[in-house]
């Protein structure tokens, strides 16, 4: 995105973990949307399919504030 000039923003954490899986920060919008993550499935190919996978997964509880 650098040279879309984009403004870089505030970010999270000190950069010493290797940081979230993109299944999490699914599950965070999810679960701002008011959205159950791990119960949200949808028909697909003759079976239910989950926008997180098939392992639970948790909100990125630090950015729900």
């Amino acid at each position: 995105l650098g040279a879309a000039a984009i403004a870089p923003g505030p970010g999270h954490g000190n950069g010493e973990k290797a940081g979230y899986h993109v299944k999490s920060l699914h599950a965070t919008v999810l679960h701002l949307l008011g959205l159950d993550p791990n119960r949200l499935s949808y028909f697909f190919g003759g079976l239910d399919q989950k926008l997180v996978g098939v392992e639970h997964v948790q909100p990125i509880k630090e950015l729900l504030g």
